[in-house]
């Protein structure tokens, strides 16, 4: 067992090394100047996420976006934010910020894609993702079916056990609650809900996802308050030791500024999930009236998950050490306790309550994930066994202690976003087709979409009646 755990480390340290950081973060910058910088749209694409929509569909727009952020906000926008500045620094806050403004084109061709390729079943319901891009986009089934298993494995890893495990174990040691007790709560909690399918998970993070925010949001901005004459040396802090990690002082670690950069881009990667192939599956539910509109609400989603939550959580953090240096900061759930624990009274409530509803809505985003991507690859049949094993994870994970999980997890997800990167790449053209009708032509964004399916039938139909009137 124990060389399993050391080669599952290892390969989980070497995927997740320099070669995938930078063909994550080059595809970010590649998409960014093909696609003539998207994110300068973010406020257009806000007000897009409230709109009504009509078009084809399962869900609302903002239920899409929701359903994907209650995936990628998780306890990697705490924990992972205050790990990233305990091995790389205050600087390394400034990467992770950096990598939400580029990852923002890339969400935004996942989304693209996830609508321009979606298909709709017997049944009327819209299924998209990086495996139907791959498949009827590039023809390649076979790179399509290893996503999808990447996807399940994964859900069961990172989307399930590992954040089960993680309110399990804060709920046991701040408030003295079992683990078993906890792991079946969250069982029954995710087994009601993913009984009604992707309109009963949207509904709930609908819901829930605003309501975690906002209650997050407040703590942090009652530290910043409280800090408010740290502030701006905390945010000259975190620049200056972006590219210079010795300069930090007020007892931060130094180092190389390589080091730095690489647990900043990574924790950013991992928190907002751009380029993994995980946020389009729910993308291609929306009702859109054509890819680019959900394309740009899907880029949203980087821009609140790393942009605005990552950034606040990294100043609170930093100016936190400054302000309270005999404090224990020594890694990332130590420095999240250390931290709401200035909160007279109510500090560790909101630090458990946001664990918790973080954690939960992570395990629902992710269960839609792995039921598209199982659907996939054995049909109907084989949904509700997946529910059930899904179910029996989420208490699985609450009871055990799951540093193998954490690293087979993190191989799944990185295997996940190679072959959908190998989409955005070579579907480019597309996405730079699609962009330029809706997005840079005027009233673009009002057209709807026609598939060559959708032309095709017009143009035979168009012949039909040329051809009856001649007779």
């Amino acid at each position: 067992m124990e060389t399993i755990k050391t080669i599952i480390s290892e390969t989980s340290a070497l995927l997740w090394g320099w070669p995938l950081i930078l063909l994550l973060v080059g595809t970010h910058i590649f998409l960014t100047i093909r696609l003539r910088f998207p994110q300068r749209y973010v406020f257009k694409a806000i007000k897009l996420t409230f709109s009504k929509e009509q078009g084809g569909g399962d869900v609302s727009a903002f239920s899409a976006l929701a359903t994907a952020l209650a995936a990628t906000i998780g306890t990697g926008n705490l924990v992972g934010v205050g790990t990233a500045i305990a091995l790389g620094g205050p600087g390394a806050v400034f990467w992770c910020w950096i990598t939400g403004v580029l990852g923002m084109a890339t969400k935004y061709g996942e989304g693209l894609l996830a609508v321009r390729f979606r298909v709709k079943t017997s049944n009327g319901e819209m299924l998209g993702g990086p495996m139907y891009a791959l498949e009827r986009g590039l023809g390649l089934k076979w790179l399509a079916v290893l996503f999808c298993l990447f996807t399940v494995l994964a859900s069961f890893g990172i989307g399930n056990m590992v954040q089960a495990n993680s309110v399990s174990s804060l709920l046991e040691k701040d408030f003295g609650i079992d683990t078993a007790y906890t792991g079946v709560a969250i069982a029954i909690l995710v087994g009601l809900v993913m009984i009604g399918g992707v309109k009963s998970i949207s509904r709930v993070c609908s819901l829930f996802v605003p309501f975690m925010a906002s209650f997050y949001i407040l703590g942090c901005i009652y530290i910043l308050c409280c800090n408010h004459e740290y502030l701006i040396s905390a945010i000259s802090t975190i620049v200056r030791s972006a590219f210079d990690p010795q300069s930090a002082g007020a007892g931060f670690v130094g180092g190389m500024v390589i080091n730095t950069i690489r647990y900043g881009i990574a924790r950013g990667l991992f928190s907002n999930e751009s380029g993994m192939g995980s946020a389009p599956i729910v993308a291609a539910a929306a009702k859109t009236k054509n890819p680019v509109r959900q394309a740009l609400v899907s880029m949203t989603g980087t821009f609140w998950d790393t942009v605005v939550i990552c950034a606040m959580t990294g100043i609170v953090l930093v100016s936190s050490i400054i302000a309270h240096p005999e404090l224990e900061f020594t890694e990332g759930v130590g420095m999240m306790r250390s931290v709401f624990g200035l909160i007279p009274v109510v500090g560790p409530v909101v630090l458990v309550g946001g664990l918790f509803t973080f954690a939960l809505s992570t395990i629902l985003g992710w269960s839609y994930y792995g039921e598209k991507a199982i659907e996939y690859l054995g049909g109907k049949r084989v949904i509700i066994v997946y529910r059930i094993l899904f179910v029996v994870g989420a208490f699985i994970g609450s009871i055990l202690t799951l540093n193998l999980v954490w690293n087979f997890a993190d191989i799944m997800n990185g295997l996940m976003t190679i072959p959908n990167l190998i989409s955005l790449i070579l579907l480019s053209g597309i996405l730079v087709k699609e962009t330029r009708k809706h997005l840079w032509s005027p009233n673009g964004l009002e057209r709807s979409h026609k598939s060559e399916l959708d032309i095709a039938l017009l143009h035979r139909e168009k012949a039909l009646r040329k051809k009856r009137t001649l007779r």
